[in-house]
């Protein structure tokens, strides 16, 4: 008997691209995994193809209302809905015995300190989640346990990536500055001034400086999953004319008694390990173009020996390893499915 995954938000990008993932997937393929409701707001009743283009094979499908009714009766399903948006729903789906598995991947349930959530979103806390970043220490067991799970912000996916292997071994200290440039995607479907073409093309603008913007805590409690012990850091993100892709730039001082050597063999170490880390060879630098399109996460670690610093950078699609891809990678663990199925290690690059 098929497993029945509906997808909420589809119309947006995050949606858009979980479905383009799924209409992929090799289970769905062989009959494993079926299509469930495809749920919008402004675009419900219209038909999908018309609303979702690129996908013509959903020919007779309808956009129905985003609601619990609509999702009844899914084994699975992906939310893609702006945070608090989707709190009631979740409340909703996640009663009875035969509540379906939940894959959010707003920000609802990612913060473990309630604090943390007051300081930087407000409301009432919805509770943390099962974290979905299956390369943190003993994550991948949990999301494959897990019935609701949260998938991490797009920024803290690139942050994390980059810095974890490094101060979770004990070569880091517990301080680090965070760059992260981002394209146009990563801020929704929402019509906005600041994200004409006018408005972008031929500009850069840093935005949510020293430490407002909220996907900081979230990095914070990811440093300290891999550590054991608080990490301090700065987060600066960074507008650019790009339709997706994060490139990360990471630094921290070494521990004393680190050497480049010891630093590198901790990031081939991690990289060995996982389906979608790659360590490139030294002196190549990640680029977003190579990662468009795919689940995969590009890294390089320097040492400015002049200094001490580790410098470490990082290159993810926002729209795949930062968040649908992200989703579809715990859909895989918590259903028992290869990891990677249905997820790209390469590129759209020419």
């Amino acid at each position: 008997m098929s497993v029945t995954v509906g997808i909420a938000g589809v119309t947006g990008y995050a949606g858009g691209e979980a479905l383009r993932l799924f209409l992929g997937h090799p289970a769905l393929r062989s009959g494993e995994l079926a299509i469930g409701p495809l749920t919008g707001k402004s675009s419900a009743g219209r038909p999908a193809d018309e609303v979702l283009p690129a996908h013509p094979q959903l020919a007779g499908r309808v956009v129905e209302e985003t609601s619990a009714e609509a999702l009844a009766g899914c084994d699975a399903v992906i939310l893609c809905l702006p945070h608090a948006a989707g709190a009631a729903l979740t409340g909703e789906l996640s009663e009875g015995p035969d509540a379906p598995l939940l894959i959010d991947c707003s920000a609802d349930h990612r913060l473990t300190d309630p604090a943390d959530w007051a300081a930087f979103y407000g409301g009432e806390y919805p509770g943390a989640w099962t974290y979905g970043l299956p390369e943190l220490p003993g994550r991948r067991e949990e999301v494959r346990a897990s019935r609701a799970i949260a998938v991490p912000g797009c920024f803290p996916t690139g942050a994390t990536l980059a810095l974890a292997p490094g101060v979770a071994a004990g070569l880091l200290e517990p301080a680090a500055a965070v760059t992260s440039v981002t394209g146009v995607s990563g801020a929704g479907k929402k019509p906005s001034v600041g994200l004409l073409a006018g408005e972008v093309i031929g500009s850069l603008r840093a935005y949510k400086v020293a430490g407002a913007h909220r996907h900081t805590p979230e990095i914070a409690q990811n440093l300290k999953a891999a550590s054991g012990r608080d990490v301090a850091v700065s987060f600066t993100p960074v507008l650019a004319p790009l339709t997706r892709g994060i490139l990360t730039v990471a630094s921290a001082k070494l521990s004393a008694g680190a050497t480049p050597a010891a630093l590198r063999a901790a990031y081939q170490e991690f990289a060995d390990a996982e389906p979608f880390i790659h360590l490139l060879a030294e002196g190549a630098q990640p680029e977003t173009q190579n990662v468009v399109g795919s689940n995969s996460c590009h890294l390089q670690v320097a040492v400015d020996e002049a200094t001490g610093t580790a410098v470490i950078t990082s290159a993810i699609d926002n729209l795949t390893k930062g968040t649908a891809g992200a989703a579809i990678q715990c859909l895989n663990l918590a259903l028992g499915q290869p990891e990677d199925a249905g997820l790209s290690l390469s590129g759209l690059a020419p």
